[in-house]
């Protein structure tokens, strides 16, 4: 059903699948999320500039999921939240997410450790279960742009250990994000593009 769900451009340029119904939650009970979902996929081209330089504190593909939904009044979010037992409260807030509206969170992963795929699926399956968030939402990179990054001379960078699909599956599969629907992207090869690096 996922494929049906999405626009044309988004099921030939992304590598997606989906878990627990997240598509068919989104696009129902959070129209204006999905389609600003689907208009943010559609809009993105991979510069290669992007990837010739090398990344500081955020990667230019993260700045501009920020920038896009930003304008569409998504934000980083960190929740507060707290254990009580008895009159003791121990103060546990969130890891923040990347970008956050109305209850379904999104996460760019480019070119992070692959361990943070853990720490974003603990984040969803906790907040989902607390009923902050309704769907999670991970971008990443299809295994296929290895072949560019390579081309570029920039393959030990976007190593094996760190965060594209085939680190992500199989956290998924075995039960990362517990009962949160998830929706995942990965951003495949069509969508690069030649600009002055």
């Amino acid at each position: 059903m996922l494929q049906k769900r999405l626009p044309p451009f988004v099921a030939e340029n992304y590598e997606c699948h989906e878990w627990k119904h997240a598509s068919a939650i989104l696009s129902q009970d959070f129209p204006q999320e999905w389609a600003d979902i689907m208009a943010v996929l559609t809009a993105l081209r991979l510069k290669k500039s992007w990837i010739a330089v090398g990344g500081g504190n955020k990667s230019k593909l993260a700045g501009f999921f920020d920038a896009f939904l930003g304008a569409r009044g998504w934000q980083e979010k960190q929740f507060q939240t707290a254990i009580i037992v008895d009159d003791q409260r121990v103060d546990s807030p969130t890891h923040k997410i990347d970008c956050y509206r109305n209850g379904v969170a999104l996460e760019i992963e480019w070119n992070n450790k692959d361990p943070f795929f853990d720490r974003d699926l603990n984040n969803f399956r906790l907040l989902f279960d607390l009923r902050a968030v309704s769907v999670g939402v991970i971008v990443t990179r299809a295994d296929e742009l290895q072949d560019i990054f390579n081309h570029l001379g920039r393959g030990s960078s976007y190593g094996m250990s760190t965060t594209h699909m085939s680190k992500l599956l199989p956290r998924i599969e075995g039960g990362g994000g517990a009962g949160c629907p998830l929706l995942v992207f990965g951003i495949r090869k069509s969508l690069y593009e030649e600009d002055d690096a």
